[in-house]
C-alpha cells in the first residue's frame, strides 16, 4: 500500500513539474502567479539590502541615525542607509515596488542600476518611475510581456481619466499604452511595410468608433486601408484632389468653432457648454507622403494648399477639438516644402520597424534622442513592436495586440449609430453599401445528389 501512495505522490509532483512547465512556455501569466511571484518576492525581501549596497543604492546614515545606533542601539557599526521600501504589490505581469529614497539618491541612480537590480532580483526587466519627490516605483516584469500581448482587464482610473482618452497598445512594463488627445493632440506614427503600423491603426480605430467622437479618414490609396470603417467615418477622401477639398472644408470647420469660442468667451472647446459644444473630430491620414508627392507641376499648388492646411490644423486646431493622426513610411524634409514644419507640431510619436535609421531620426530624433537606437533595433519577426515618445523626452516600447482588418470593420459596423451628422462634412461622407434584404445570391446553389 505504501508502494502504491509513493508511486501516487511521484506521479502527482511530476504532473505538477510538468504543469508548470507548460505554463511558463504556454501561460506565462499563470506561471509567474505560482511559481514565479513567491520566489521573487523572497528573493527581494532577503537580499534588498545587500543588493542596494552592492549596486551603490545607498547613502551614509545621518548624525542623528549614527548617535541612536551608537547608543540607543549599543552596536558600533552604523550601516549605510537604502531607499526604504514603503509598498510592495504583486500582479500577474509582474511586481511593484515603492522606495521613498534618502537624501543624497535621485531618480537617475535608480534607473542607472536597473540593468543590475533585474540581475540580482532574476526578474526579466526593472522600470523606474518617478511617482514624486522622494518617491519612485520600480516597475519589474516577471517575463516578456511584448512576446503575446495581452491588455489589462482593468485599467487605472486615473489613466482613463477624461474623454479622448484610447488604450492601444501595451508598455514593456506591463501597463497600458493610452492615446489621450486632451495631452496629446496631434501624432506621428512611422514605420515600414509589415512592420505592424497598420496593426495600431486597427487598434486606435477601434478604440476611437466607441466614443462620441467624429472620425475623418484620408487615405490616397483609392481608400483601401479605410474604406472598409465606412459606417464609422464622418467623411473619407480616397484621392490628393478629394484630401485636397476636405482638408480646405476642415479648416473652415476651425474658424466657425474659433467662433463660437469667442462668442462665449472661453478659449477650449472643453469649456463650452455641453450643449453647445461641437463633436471632436479626429482626421486620421494614412499615407502622408502622398500628399506632399506630385507628378506633374500643375499639382504643385494643389500639394502646397494641402501642406498649408494641414499646418493650420496642427497649430491651432487643438483648441477646437480637431485634433490630428498622422502615418507613413517616411517623413522628412525631402517631401518637400512645409514637410519639417508639419511635423514639429506633431506631439506624440510612434516608430514601428524602420529601413534606415534616419527615419528612425525623423521620428524620435528631435524629442528623444536615445530611443533612436531602440528603434532601430526592433526585429523584424516581431511586428506591432514599436518605441513611443512624447515632447518630454520620455519613451517606451510598446506592442499592440493582434487585431485583423475584419475585427477593425466590424466595431465601426456595431459603433455605426455614434457617427456624427456634420453638415459641413456631409459632401464627403463614404456610401456605405449593404445588400438589400431578400435579394437572391448571385450563385444558385446546386444540391447535391448521389
Amino acid at each position: 500500500m505504501s508502494d502504491v501512495a509513493t508511486v501516487i505522490e511521484i506521479a502527482g509532483a511530476l504532473s505538477a513539474a510538468g504543469g508548470l512547465g507548460y505554463a511558463k512556455v504556454r501561460a506565462p501569466r499563470v506561471f509567474w502567479s505560482l511559481a514565479g511571484l513567491p520566489v521573487a518576492r523572497v528573493r527581494f525581501s532577503l537580499t534588498y539590502r545587500s543588493t542596494m549596497d552592492v549596486c551603490g543604492l545607498t547613502v551614509q546614515p545621518s548624525r542623528l541615525r549614527a548617535f541612536m545606533v551608537r547608543n540607543v542601539a549599543r552596536r558600533q557599526d552604523v550601516q549605510p542607509v537604502p531607499p526604504s521600501v514603503r509598498r510592495v504589490r504583486g500582479s500577474s505581469t509582474g511586481m511593484r515596488v515603492t522606495l521613498r529614497l534618502p537624501a543624497g539618491l535621485e531618480p537617475a541612480d535608480v534607473a542607472a542600476a536597473s540593468e543590475r537590480l533585474r540581475h540580482a532580483w532574476g526578474v526579466h526587466s526593472v522600470h523606474v518611475v518617478e511617482i514624486k519627490p522622494g518617491f519612485v516605483e520600480l516597475r519589474m516584469t516577471g517575463y516578456d510581456v511584448l512576446r503575446r500581448v495581452k491588455m489589462p482587464r482593468r485599467l487605472p482610473r486615473k489613466l482613463m481619466s477624461g474623454p479622448m482618452v484610447v488604450p492601444v497598445a501595451l508598455r514593456e512594463d506591463g501597463t497600458a499604452f493610452v492615446r489621450d488627445y486632451k495631452k496629446i493632440p496631434h501624432a506621428l506614427t512611422l514605420g515600414a511595410n509589415q512592420s505592424g503600423k497598420s496593426m495600431y491603426q486597427r487598434n486606435l480605430i477601434a478604440g476611437l468608433a466607441k466614443l462620441p467622437v467624429g472620425l475623418v479618414g484620408i487615405d490616397c490609396k483609392r481608400g483601401v486601408e479605410q474604406r472598409g470603417y465606412a459606417p464609422r467615418l464622418s467623411a473619407l477622401a480616397v484621392t490628393p484632389e478629394e484630401a485636397s477639398s476636405l482638408l480646405e472644408v476642415l479648416v473652415r470647420e476651425m474658424e466657425d468653432r474659433f467662433d463660437i469660442l469667442s462668442a462665449h468667451g472661453v478659449s477650449d472647446l472643453w469649456e463650452l457648454p455641453v450643449k453647445v459644444r461641437p463633436v471632436p473630430l479626429v482626421v486620421l491620414v494614412d499615407e502622408v507622403a502622398e500628399l506632399f508627392l506630385v507628378a506633374a507641376k500643375k499639382d504643385e499648388e494643389r500639394r502646397d494648399q494641402m501642406v498649408m492646411h494641414l499646418v493650420r490644423l496642427a497649430q491651432m486646431a487643438r483648441a477646437v477639438g480637431i485634433y490630428l493622426e498622422v502615418c507613413g513610411q517616411r517623413f522628412g524634409s525631402e517631401l518637400g516644402k512645409g514637410a519639417t514644419m508639419l511635423r514639429a507640431q506633431l506631439t506624440g510619436r510612434v516608430v514601428h520597424r524602420v529601413n534606415d535609421k534616419q527615419t528612425a531620426d525623423m521620428g524620435l530624433g528631435d524629442i528623444a534622442p536615445e530611443a533612436v537606437f531602440a528603434a532601430t533595433t526592433i526585429p523584424p519577426d516581431h511586428p506591432g513592436v514599436a518605441v513611443a515618445g512624447d515632447s518630454s523626452g520620455g519613451w517606451s516600447r510598446i506592442r499592440t495586440p493582434e487585431m485583423s482588418a475584419a475585427d477593425a470593420v466590424a466595431v465601426c459596423h456595431e459603433y455605426a449609430h455614434l457617427t456624427p451628422d456634420i453638415p459641413a462634412l456631409t459632401p464627403f461622407r463614404p456610401v456605405v453599401r449593404t445588400a438589400p434584404a431578400g435579394v437572391p445570391p448571385l450563385v444558385i446553389p446546386v444540391p447535391v445528389t448521389e
